[in-house]
């Protein structure tokens, strides 16, 4: 079975992956993340865009992070066979695929043969979701509290900005990062110094990101407002168990 979880930018999906991981190793199955994050699969972009860390990888290995030189262009058209032959290459392998990431075209993608011939525009997405998936897979998307996401992003932004963001952001700009990698969000903001412009923009692309998730058929929803990672990532194998 596939497991793909979903969010909002700021909700903690990374942790919750991991956490995740943790629990279905005690299980005796053998996890691996595949990333459905637009920007994540941009080499030198870590810090903005939340990568997973190299202690996280440690725990969940990921698929898809960081595999596009800055200077290049990446779209869905690529992103799509690359995603189902690392699903398909885990499931071969008898690992456990966990789809993560908080592009909901990506997240379609990677979990369904997806006409690209036109790719439909942010409006039309209830048209894009059917319940149809490649293989097995259950879908959990997670939410909280708005005000208590509203603090988490900004919260993120500064952990951001502490953490290197405005170098990473600078050198994303001398390397010459091509115009799919620019639209990493806060990239202008940083260059700029505007962190709240970035947090509003933040906020504004969460309030997307849920709209994505309301249209997703056959969604499992987790309010983790007052939930740790780890009570989130129960929840999740509760679900799966529970699966028909």
């Amino acid at each position: 079975m596939v497991v793909a979880i979903f969010g909002p930018t700021g909700v903690g999906k990374t942790g919750v992956a991991v956490e995740l991981a943790r629990l279905l190793r005690q299980l005796g199955e053998v996890p691996v993340a595949i990333n459905c994050d637009s920007l994540q699969v941009y080499a030198g972009l870590d810090v903005l865009t939340g990568a997973a860390t190299a202690q996280e990888r440690e725990v969940l290995p990921h698929e898809l992070l960081g595999i596009v030189p800055i200077t290049a262009d990446f779209s869905i058209h690529e992103y799509m066979p690359l995603a189902h032959r690392a699903i398909d290459a885990a499931l071969a392998a008898g690992r456990t695929p966990i789809v993560v990431g908080g592009t909901g075209l990506y997240l379609r993608a990677a979990l369904a043969d997806l006409s690209l011939r036109k790719v439909p525009a942010f409006d039309e997405a209830s048209e894009l979701w059917s319940g149809e998936t490649r293989h097995p897979t259950r879908i959990f998307g997670l939410d909280m509290d708005r005000a208590k996401l509203y603090e988490r992003i900004d919260a993120r932004v500064d952990w951001i900005v502490a953490n290197g963001g405005e170098e990473e952001a600078r050198r994303a700009e001398e390397r010459g990062a091509g115009r799919t990698a620019r639209k990493a969000l806060g990239l202008g903001e940083l260059l700029a110094g505007d962190l709240e412009t970035m947090k509003r923009r933040s906020r504004n692309y969460a309030r997307r990101q849920l709209t994505w998730m309301r249209k997703i058929p056959d969604l499992t929803t987790i309010d983790r407002t007052d939930l740790t990672d780890a009570e989130v990532a129960a929840r999740i194998v509760e679900g799966i168990g529970s699966a028909p």
